[in-house]
């Protein structure tokens, strides 16, 4: 049986996200299926996720042999972490418009394919539209 390496991995952490999210809803009321609890729609989430994860692992195993994995871009990783997280820290001090603008920009310059200019008006672009 070969493997696809990158589909297994992906199934790996499909799952592994899947049993965080279901693990940390369970700790919430689930509630009936006529009256939800706060928990209810996180843990069908989780399963949800759970599910993919496993049909991507099965397809991983199945799958012909895949390409090799290829080195981590860091640049993206690095950019779209400082985005999330500048978003987060920075959105009840500066305000929505200048926060939003910054995180769009940021995760905008994370991909090598997209130069300033693009970047900018993209940034630009989503904010206006997110604030109309």
């Amino acid at each position: 049986m070969q493997k696809s390496a990158k589909d297994f991995l992906a199934g790996m952490v499909f799952v592994a996200f899947g049993l965080a999210f279901a693990y940390a809803a369970w700790n919430y009321d689930l509630g009936t299926a006529i009256r939800m609890g706060p928990g209810l729609f996180p843990f069908a989430l989780g399963i949800l996720l759970i599910l993919l994860g496993i049909m991507v692992l099965v397809e991983g195993m199945v799958a012909g042999e895949g390409g090799p994995i290829g080195a981590i871009s860091w640049r993206g990783l690095v950019l779209i972490i400082t985005a999330i997280l500048f978003f987060g820290f920075f959105v009840r001090r500066l305000g929505i418009v200048p926060s939003l603008f910054v995180t769009v920009l940021l995760a905008a310059l994370s991909s090598i394919r997209t130069g300033i200019l693009a970047a900018l008006i993209l940034a630009l672009a989503l904010t206006v539209f997110c604030t109309l």
